[in-house]
């Protein structure tokens, strides 16, 4: 960590050029005394890509940034926000502390919370940022986590892990015992210091897997912003042995859809079909990651157009967590049928339909956007259909 990026020449540069071409930066050299020009593309390219999933740091005098990939792997402020939500006490542990924005959010959950970093000059950096930002209850300590934890001799409320993947092993399954730290290899070791663990995890990693590797799994999160799954949040329970409540949420800049279910009720229950209804309904990013077929029908009562499907129908409107839609027509998949709308511009979705978005633009000239919603489909009798639809705010 080079203090003299700190100093008033370098910070002004640094954001006096945020929008500047770093090629043509690096080629122009640096004439700040002390400091590298890499290390203030590294800084300008950093803070770029916090200003909008760190505003909170990006509009902070004086931070000193980890280099962009670190940024592009630490949580956003707005999941990190979420995840703090949901817990509360008087101390925890963050074994894998990275950037530090989750310790940020704990510490207004928590009175005091303890950032573990193995990189000692990320820590570093992390406990000088965490100084201009007041954050004065979070204790940072350059030192692996669980090395920390095995010499640690009292109990905290909270620990908090975000196993990292060893390396990518393509088509491979995802486990948590190919990250560090390994959570399945030292559960022992974690509930001998707290009885409440939070493990964030990739959105990759299949929710069974992760059950079949872990114990005392009270609750799983499944967290999406604006319809993209970032990740997966796991609640452990010392000792918890009673059913497992799933939580989906998607963030939206102006709502959270939220739902949630018991995970034997969804595998035990099948949702009633129908032929489309006055209304249609496509669950967000966090209810399909989570599996949650059924138990969204049968909670809000609905019912599914096909098995395998996975869109719904009402004939009254009701709150769902994803889209909603007016059903204008629905006709068999023909492709007379379809000339007769006249549609030269719509978006399409497919929901289990022998044919893709692109193939279906182009077989039948129809442009992206506009406000016709298309839905290719199956039927309850193993028929293909077309859905055209209005869409409903």
């Amino acid at each position: 960590m080079n203090k003299l990026i700190l100093n008033t020449i370098s910070q002004e540069f640094i954001a006096q050029n945020l929008n500047t071409e770093v090629t043509s930066l690096a080629l122009k050299g640096s004439e700040i005394k002390g400091v590298d020009i890499k290390d203030l593309i590294e800084q300008i390219e950093s803070k770029k890509k916090s200003q909008k999933k760190l505003p909170t740091w990006f509009n902070t005098q004086n931070i000193y940034y980890p280099n962009k990939l670190n940024i592009e792997q630490t949580s956003s402020e707005i999941t990190a926000e979420y995840k703090a939500s949901l817990i509360k006490g008087k101390t925890i542990i963050d074994l894998t502390g990275g950037f530090g924005v989750d310790c940020y959010y704990f510490s207004k959950q928590f009175a005091s919370v303890i950032h573990c970093e193995i990189d000692t000059e990320l820590s570093e950096m992390v406990g000088h940022n965490y100084e201009c930002l007041g954050a004065k209850s979070i204790h940072t300590n350059p030192i692996d986590g669980m090395t920390f934890l095995k010499t640690l001799n009292k109990t905290v409320d909270w620990i908090y892990i975000d196993p990292s993947r060893r390396h990518e092993r393509k088509g491979k399954v995802f486990f948590l015992k190919d990250c560090l730290p390994n959570v399945p290899e030292n559960l022992e070791l974690l509930f001998n210091h707290t009885d409440h663990i939070m493990i964030k995890t990739s959105p990759l990693l299949d929710l069974s897997v992760g059950i079949d590797e872990l114990r005392a799994v009270k609750t799983i999160h499944v967290v999406a912003v604006d319809n993209e799954v970032k990740e997966l949040l796991w609640i452990l329970e010392k000792g918890y042995k009673a059913e497992i409540t799933v939580e989906t949420v998607n963030i939206k800049s102006d709502t959270k859809q939220r739902f949630k279910f018991k995970l034997n009720e969804e595998s035990q229950s099948e949702a009633k079909l129908s032929a489309p209804l006055s209304y249609l309904y496509e669950p967000n990013s966090s209810v399909l990651k989570a599996g949650a077929f059924n138990s969204v029908a049968l909670q809000l009562n609905l019912f599914k157009l096909h098995k395998h499907s996975h869109l719904y129908t009402s004939e009254k409107l009701i709150e769902f967590p994803g889209r909603r839609f007016e059903i204008q027509k629905s006709i068999p998949y023909q492709k007379k049928e379809l000339k007769r709308l006249g549609i030269t511009k719509a978006n399409i979705t497919t929901r289990n339909f022998i044919e893709t978005v692109d193939q279906l633009r182009k077989k039948f000239n129809i442009k992206d956007g506009g406000t016709s919603y298309l839905f290719f489909t199956t039927n309850l009798n193993n028929e293909k259909i077309l859905l055209e639809c209005s869409k409903i705010s």
